[in-house]
Order: structure tokens, then C-alpha cells, then sequence
């Protein structure tokens, strides 16, 4: 389903828009933009250079998922849709500098598009990213890690203190994170507490049936990520966040839980490396924009017009839970070579059964 831009987003950057629920599948373009005469409608666009010189590069595709790991996007897509419906550029001389975007509710959409081109630029889960980067012999690069832990066990009720407390247990998990980073990471945290996952009695429902078991009882348990998990603490106030695993994973001296990232197709970086660059430029203004506590209210509209979350209200507590970051070069490599170890020990078959290689980290040598 494709929304107008210039019905939806010209009064972005005002934030004056009315927080509503987004449909499952966004996409904007610069081509459903009315009134728009810049250059970079045409998708290129001119970034200015030291001593005044400027190269034109290809605007990217972007793509991003539904939920915190395309949160950080946000901004940046609303910026863009600024500058393109009213011809602006940014202080520095060159145009918000994508093409389209679209949000996504699926990790596998993601990965379809980028395989087909489809997409040059999009927000993943960072197994999946690992995992088609070995299913397209290198195709596509890491560029930078944006999410961190969003992961949250809950329950209606008071057994649960910690991990090891599951055991016996019935716990309910969104059946559309199985074989992903919830699933692998729950197992970990469950052995290292000295719990099997066996011994735990796991349900793989939607996150609609998980809500709908536990407002609809008395007791229940659930691993939920955020917003999910936060639009179920809304709705049912007997419902208590029993832990966090992030704190989980950091216990067991595990370091940062890196659970999505950005990447870009190998092709569009070697053709495009200065449309790579601004765009990294702005992503990271667009992060910190919307990690910034100061702009919540703000920043929860905007998340939930492009549909990343359900509604505003939804988003404004969420946000802070996202675990938002912007990591690159040598510490996102260190970073997510550590928590790659873990996956490929625990289920090889994630990151594509083997260790990226170095390639696979932009701006790394």
C-alpha cells in the first residue's frame, strides 16, 4: 500500500501530524511527491566537496523494518520528504539523499529486496544480515549497527525473578522470531543459567495470540520484543516487564547485544562510496534525533506515521526501549564478531555456517 507523500509528510519536520496507525507495508517515493523540481527526484543527486567541488551519486532505495530496528530511520525519511515536496537542501549544500524508502515487516522482505536490487540500503536483524552476506557471496556490507537488546520477558503474575525461574515453565514467543536472534538468544540465556531450552515449554504464537493468551488469563508468561511489548504493558496494567535481556545478556559479561544493523549492497557501495557517506551522515543525525529524550513526543509521531509502530502512544514509550545506537568501523566489527562467536556456536546455520569475513564490515581494512 503506498501513502502521498505530500499528504502525510510535508509538515513533518514541524511535527504537525496526527498520530494514526500505519498499514503493515509503507512505501514513499520521490515520484509520489507533487510540486517537487529538485534534481534529486530524478534519483541522483550532487553533494558538495571540499574547495567547493561536488560529485553526483545514485540516491539509494532504502528499506527499513516495522518495530525498533527501523526506528532510527525515521527522521531521515521525513527530512527527505521535506526537502523533496518543497525543494530544499540541507545546510551543506545537498539533498536528503534517498530515493524512496519502505517499511517492511519482515526480515525476509528485506532480504528479497536487497538480493533483487530492489533495495541498495536497509535496516536488518544482524543475523540475517551475516546470513545473506554468505547466501550472496559477500553482496551485501555492514555499515553500522543501530539496535541494540529489545528484548523483554513478561508476565502476569510474580514467578518470575530470573532466567533460571523458566524452567518448567510455559513461555509464549512471537512465532515470527523463531530461527532469528529471539530464538538464539533465549536459548543462550536459558544454558548459561542452567536451564535447557527443553525444559522450557515454548509456545510459538503471533504476537496478537500471545496477547490475547495473556489478557484473556489470569497468569501467562511471554517474550515479547519492544513496541510489542510495550502495546501489551499498555493494555493489560496486571502485566509486569520481569526481565530485561539485555541486563540478561550483559550479566554474563557478554558485552553489547547487537540485534539489528544497517547494510548496503556491495555494488551500490563500490558505484556510490560518496552516496554512501552522506547517507551515513544523515542516518547518524537521524538516530541521534531520535534517541534524544528532548524530542520524544516529537519523534513518537513521526514513528508512527511511517508505520513503525501501531500509534503514537505506542511509540513515545517504546522509543526509549529501542536501545537506539550508532556504531561503525572497528568497534561495530569487534562488536558484532563477538556476538556472531555465540550464534555460530550455538546454531551455525543463522550467520550462514560460518564467521563473516572481514569484508563484510564497511570501513574496516
Amino acid at each position: 500500500m503506498k501513502r502521498s507523500l505530500s499528504l502525510l509528510l510535508c509538515a513533518a519536520l514541524a511535527v504537525t501530524m496526527l498520530a494514526g496507525c500505519g498499514p503493515k507495508n509503507t512505501t514513499f517515493s520521490s515520484s509520489s511527491v507533487s510540486g517537487s523540481e529538485s534534481s534529486s527526484s530524478s534519483g541522483s543527486a550532487s553533494q558538495s566537496g571540499a574547495g567547493g567541488e561536488s560529485s553526483a551519486f545514485t540516491q539509494p532505495k532504502l528499506m527499513v523494518l516495522s518495530g525498533p530496528t527501523g526506528v532510527g530511520a525515521a527522521k531521515l525519511m521525513a527530512d527527505w520528504a521535506y526537502a523533496e515536496e518543497n525543494d530544499l537542501r540541507t545546510p551543506d549544500g545537498g539533498y536528503v539523499v534517498i530515493d524512496s524508502a519502505e517499511v517492511v515487516a519482515d526480515n525476509t522482505e528485506v532480504a528479497a529486496a536487497l538480493t533483487n536490487g530492489d533495495a541498495d540500503i536497509a535496516a536488518i536483524a544482524t543475523n540475517a544480515a551475516a546470513n545473506l552476506s554468505a547466501k550472496t557471496d559477500g553482496g551485501i556490507q555492514v555499515l553500522a549497527v543501530n539496535t541494540l537488546g529489545v528484548l523483554y520477558i513478561l508476565e502476569k503474575g510474580n514467578t518470575v525473578q530470573t532466567m533460571a525461574d523458566l524452567a518448567g515453565k510455559t513461555l509464549y514467543c512471537p512465532s515470527n522470531t523463531k530461527g532469528g536472534n529471539p530464538e538464539h538468544i533465549l536459548n543462550h540465556l536459558l544454558e548459561k543459567n542452567g536451564v535447557s531450552p527443553s525444559d522450557v515449554d515454548i509456545q510459538w504464537l503471533t504476537p496478537q495470540e500471545i496477547t490475547a493468551k495473556l489478557t484473556s488469563s489470569d497468569a501467562g508468561i511471554c517474550m515479547l520484543p519492544v513496541p510489542a511489548a510495550t502495546a501489551l504493558l499498555i493494555q493489560d496494567s496486571g502485566v509486569r516487564q520481569a526481565l530485561s535481556l539485555s541486563e540478561e545478556w550483559e550479566n554474563l559479561g557478554e558485552g553489547p547485544l547487537p540485534m539489528g544493523c544497517i547494510v548496503a549492497r556491495t555494488q551500490y557501495i563500490e558505484e556510490n562510496p560518496e552516496g554512501v557517506e552522506a547517507f551515513l551522515r544523515d542516518y547518524e543525525q537521524s538516530i541521534a534525533y531520535m534517541s534524544n529524550p528532548d524530542n520524544i513526543t516529537d519523534a513518537a509521531e513521526l514513528v508512527a506515521q511511517f508505520g513503525i509502530t501501531p500509534n503514537a502512544k505506542v511509540a513515545e514509550m517504546a522509543i526509549p526501549q529501542c536501545n537506539l545506537t550508532y556504531v561503525t568501523g572497528k568497534e561495530m566489527h569487534t562488536m558484532l564478531e563477538d556476538y556472531y562467536s555465540i550464534l555460530f556456536q550455538a546454531a551455525p546455520d543463522s550467520i550462514g555456517g560460518g564467521l563473516p569475513y572481514d569484508s563484510f564490515y564497511y570501513g574496516v581494512d
